[in-house]
């Protein structure tokens, strides 16, 4: 679908000759065209519901800030450390580690690559003393809120140490990238 969207958008690169005001329509910044061979995005927003759609993935697409964008890409940056981290902490528990100091530990070594892929790929964010220090902030309470969360489902629940694990990251991920996006790596002046 991304691959046609690409299409679509150097199709009408190749056809347009000049930038129309900027469209203030949904608080889009960026200008809309006129096209010379081909019809005008007004013309194809009338042209039915697939136009739309793929006018609004394309903006999507364009608009880096976007938190739906943000957020899937702080999923996926998640995801990778919440596998290095998985394999830091199922080793830890290997070596006779506490699990409580295990799923702190191996939160802590998946931060470490987050802020890197985060600051860089997720939210394009400058490397600041700011944002190192609200970040180890940020990151020390989801480790935190991992550690209890983990000792209260193995305790209270009675779940094994693996699946407390599991079942503890998706809503310390959530509550961490809302945190990041507005206190971490947010624009201040």
């Amino acid at each position: 679908m991304f691959s046609w969207i690409r299409f679509r958008l150097r199709q009408t690169e190749l056809r347009c000759r000049r930038p129309e005001p900027p469209s203030r329509r949904r608080g889009r910044l960026w200008p809309t065209v006129a096209c010379v061979n081909g019809p005008t995005i007004a013309n194809r927003r009338a042209g039915g519901a697939r136009a739309r759609l793929a006018e609004r993935l394309r903006n999507r697409l364009l608009r880096r800030e976007d938190p739906s964008r943000q957020f899937v890409r702080y999923v996926l940056v998640g995801f990778v450390n919440t596998t290095l981290g998985f394999f830091v902490y199922r080793g830890l528990l290997e070596i006779g580690t506490p699990y409580a100091l295990a799923a702190a530990l191996a939160f802590g070594v998946g931060s470490v690559n987050g802020y890197i892929l985060n600051r860089r790929w997720t939210f394009a964010a400058s490397d600041t003393t700011r944002a190192r220090i609200v970040y180890v902030v940020v990151q020390a309470s989801g480790a935190a809120t991992t550690s209890l969360l983990v000792l209260l489902f193995v305790r209270a629940a009675g779940t094994g140490r693996i699946w407390a694990y599991l079942v503890a990251i998706p809503p310390v991920t959530v509550a961490t990238f809302a945190a990041n996006r507005v206190w971490t790596f947010s624009e201040r002046g």
